[in-house]
Order: C-alpha cells, then structure tokens, then sequence
C-alpha cells in the first residue's frame, strides 16, 4: 500500500531514541522534552512552547486555561476533524459551527461577520448568543490541510466582538500568513504530531504561546498539576497530558529534518497541479496570495470523487474522502449550525486527499496522477 501521507524517518530518530532507552530518560522527563519545546517556539516564533501528548490534549488544556465552561458555547469551523470539536465538549460547552468557505475551505469569513452582526451581543464585554443569552468566549480557527484564512479580518472580528482566538493549528506546522507563523496569531496555537502529520512523534501535540503566565499554567495542568517537586501534593485537577522523552527524542529528529519535508510537500503539488491541469473538472485548494501553506495534503475537488477514490484505492495507492462534516455526525446534529447554501456538505463529496508522504518517489507520483486520469 502507498500510504496517503505516511511518516519519514530518514535522519536521527533512532539514535536519539535508543539514547532514551540506553540512560533510562524515556518517560515525562528529560532533555529531548524540553530541546523540542524550544525548537518548537523558536520555529514558530513564539516565546514558549509546551509538549502535550496530542493535539486534542493541547486543545483541551487550553480551553480549561481560557475557562470554558458549560454555560458557554465556543464557534468552530463545521468541516475540521473530530478532535476539534471533541476538545470544546470536554469541557462541556456548546459549539456553534460556521459553514466553510467554498473556494479555500476554511471557516467562512463572510458568515462568520453576518453571524457575529445578527446573532450575537455584547454584555459587561463578553459576547452573547441572542437566542439564549450564553456567552461566547472562544473562536476555534481551523487551518484546515494547513491553509489559512484571512487572519487580519479574523483577528479584527474577534476583538471587536470580545473573542479570544484559540488556534487549532494541528495541520499547519510550517503554514505562514504575511510572513507569519500558524499558531501564533491567536492567544494560543496548537499542533500534532500524529503518525501522518508533516512530522510525528508516534503521537503528540504541542501548545505555543507569547504569555508566560499561560505556558507556565499549562505544563502545570498536563503533568497532573504537582505543585510540590518532593511530596505529592497537586493543587487543582490537572491532566496525564505530558509527552514522554522518548517521544520528544523522535520530535528533535524530526524537526532538523523540517525545512526539507516543506520543501518536498511544495514539490508534490507542484507536480499533481501540473500533471492533473486540464483534466476533467478537477481544481485544487484556492490559497491566497497571502498564505504560505505546507501543503499537509494535497486535496483535489472533483464530480467523480468516489470513482476517483475506488481506482485509486483498488491500486492500493491511499486515498482518502474529506472529513464528514461536523453537523452530519449523530453526537452533533443538535449543536448550532450556520449556513446559507450548506458548502461543508459539497466540499465533503467532492474533495479527496492523494498520495503525498515526503519520501514518495518521483515514480510513484506519476503512477497515481495516471491512475487519477483514468476516471476521466
């Protein structure tokens, strides 16, 4: 099987894992875990970094951090994976999910203005849903495949709407608006490191913010909220949410190798644009002029999309359809849905993910854009 984005392990992960394993440092604590927060913050160009052990755990730590609560609802993108929205019903909240924009598949801006314009009011300065008066202290960018929205307009209708952005960011390692990181724009960012993300540590996340007090908090909160470095003394419920050094050791390895895995994702679409232009009706991802995006995967949008999905899949070459939208899943159909036209239900049959791992061969991406233009 051609694996859809499948992990790269080409340069020291072995040798610093078996230095875990050989001086007994493999577990919470140890010098991998804090080398890979700092090689996290300083490519970011955030000033603190935390390593959690996924990008779900991030994303529930820092809600708990903003106090996120029951009484709250929190406004997510409606097309994003699970562990978005998953994260906001850890801490008991509502979601409020906004309908994608049809050309870059983010969160639409436009909907998202008229919403927070129609719907919403301010009240001793926190946002309120009208309908029933619950506050609406959080706003979940996705930047979903690592393309990003307009973050000036986002950032601007946030804070005259009273919104802290949280940034679900988990796909966007090495995404730059303006010249920008992802992740950093927002109070905080997140990211994962899951076996088919741009790196991977097996599994992990990581929280990347510029306040101090907030990144002191949340290694606080993920390594059980021990408050005593002698006796075991825990001063608030805190959370098994640290990643182990074993884990971290393979992030190091995998961050030296970072720069070159971009450089080979922008070859990938490059390609895939260039050999599919022209065929059929098949269009890619808009991305404005603004973003620099790290092409996480590459995902074309097509009326064949199931063919497309068959053939390639019955070649073995790993093919994948869009996320269900949030909305269509049964533990959400009751959650507040904004739309007009319903684009997450297009976008989820039409859109597909293709080959696109960092070591794929120049042969096997042109066995998979022949195999593509069979359908048509």
């Amino acid at each position: 099987m051609l694996l859809l984005s499948g992990p790269n392990m080409g340069g020291n992960e072995l040798k610093y894992v078996s230095e875990c394993i050989e001086t007994g440092w493999v577990s919470s604590v140890g010098a991998y875990v804090d080398k890979f927060e700092k090689l996290s913050a300083e490519f970011t160009g955030t000033k603190y970094a935390v390593a959690t052990s996924s990008g779900t755990t991030a994303l529930h730590t820092c809600l708990v951090m903003l106090g996120v609560n029951a009484n709250d609802y929190v406004i997510a993108p409606n097309i994003t994976f699970i562990a978005t929205c998953n994260s906001i019903k850890y801490t008991g909240a509502g979601l409020i999910l906004m309908d994608a924009d049809e050309q870059n598949w983010q969160m639409d801006l436009n909907l998202l203005e008229e919403f927070l314009e129609n719907e919403t009011e301010q009240k001793k300065g926190a946002c309120h849903l009208k309908k029933d008066g619950k506050r609406i202290p959080v706003i979940m960018p996705v930047h979903v495949l690592g393309n990003m929205c307009d973050m000036d307009r986002l950032m601007a209708l946030a804070q005259k709407h009273n919104l802290v952005v949280l940034e679900d960011s988990t796909e966007a390692l090495g995404s730059y608006y303006k010249g920008k990181h992802a992740g950093s724009f927002g109070i905080m960012g997140t990211f994962s490191y899951n076996g088919n993300k741009i790196i991977t540590t097996g599994g992990g996340g990581m929280i990347i913010t510029n306040d101090e007090p907030l990144a002191k908090k949340a290694k606080h909160l993920t390594t059980q909220a021990k408050s005593d470095p002698f006796e075991y003394i825990h001063d608030e419920i805190g959370y098994n949410y640290r990643l182990v050094n074993v884990a971290a050791a393979m992030g190091v390895a995998q961050m030296e190798q970072l720069p070159g895995f971009l450089k080979r994702k922008k070859e990938i679409i490059e390609f895939y644009k260039n050999e599919l232009n022209g065929i059929g009706d098949i269009t890619w991802q808009e991305v404005s002029n603004d973003v620099n995006p790290n092409w996480w995967l590459p995902t074309l949008k097509t009326s064949k999309q199931r063919e497309v999905l068959k053939l390639l899949n019955d070649a073995k070459m790993q093919s994948r359809p869009f996320w269900v939208p949030m909305n269509q899943l049964r533990m959400f159909k009751d959650e507040l849905y904004y739309h007009k036209t319903n684009r997450s239900d297009f976008i989820y049959n039409h859109c597909l993910s293709i080959p696109c791992s960092t070591n794929i061969s120049q042969a096997q991406l042109k066995a998979v854009a022949d195999k593509i233009k069979e359908a048509y």
